[in-house]
């Protein structure tokens, strides 16, 4: 199952998800958990949750913090 994963702004690719969780898709990407959240269809999803076979795109989308 091939998901489309978009880093909002920077770039999107094709992976793999077959028995991945969510937080596995960040492993592509140079960020962490912490600094970001996982939309699919704009409803946040839980990096612990396996990818639902129904997903065809996840976004990634950096927190902001201010300072």
């Amino acid at each position: 199952m091939s998901v489309t994963v978009e880093l909002v702004g920077e770039e999107q690719i094709e992976v793999d998800a077959d028995g991945r969780t969510y937080g596995d898709l960040l492993e592509s990407f140079d960020v962490s958990q912490h600094e970001v959240s996982l939309l699919v269809d704009g409803s946040p999803v839980p990096e612990d949750k396996p990818v639902d076979s129904t997903v065809e795109r996840v976004q990634i989308i950096r927190l902001i913090k201010g300072g």
